[in-house]
């Protein structure tokens, strides 16, 4: 099999490549997943299964490491703080393997080592742990929002922009 994300060099890129195959994958195990709009949100991605959603940041690595992968789980700023997530999703390129690890496993450190091929390691429990995305979700009970339309002119006579103001 051809592992094309190997041969994507650029990092920023070979992210958003790996967010577009755990989309893929969440689908293959019979969950929704919602990407937030822009680019302001702590967590990647919002998984959704039977009315409960989890928080799920993604992150990729081919980078070897002494039998296995070290994978970098931290934000531009260091090590992630508070509750940013609910999990990680570690993709491992060469290998494409999935690791659903639940935050508090890794909150605080700016690398984990996985090992694919060590049944006892500290990840192991992770490898393709899809179903952790279906059972720890919270319920939303409902969602409520007034909403009114706002009509207004805007850059030039020919631009009219009605817009809708939540209260």
């Amino acid at each position: 099999m051809t592992n094309y994300g190997a041969k994507i060099k650029h990092p920023k890129l070979r992210g958003e490549w790996a967010e577009l195959c755990f989309m893929v994958r969440a689908a293959e195990h019979g969950l929704q997943v919602s990407k937030p709009w822009g680019e302001t949100a702590h967590y990647d991605f919002a998984v959704e299964h039977d009315g409960h959603f989890v928080r799920v940041q993604v992150k990729s690595t081919m980078f070897k490491d002494r039998g296995g992968y070290s994978c970098s789980v931290r934000g531009c700023r260091g090590p992630y703080e508070g509750d940013p997530f609910d999990f990680v999703a570690a993709y491992l390129i060469l290998e494409d393997l999935w690791y659903i690890i639940p935050a508090e496993m890794i909150r605080g450190q700016g690398s984990i080592a996985v090992y694919p091929r060590l049944k006892k390691s500290k990840y192991a429990r992770y490898r393709e742990a899809w179903h952790l995305l279906r059972r720890r979700a919270g319920k939303v009970g409902s969602i409520e929002a007034c909403a009114e339309a706002v009509v207004g002119y805007a850059y030039g006579a020919e631009t009219w922009v009605t817009a809708l103001r939540m209260g």
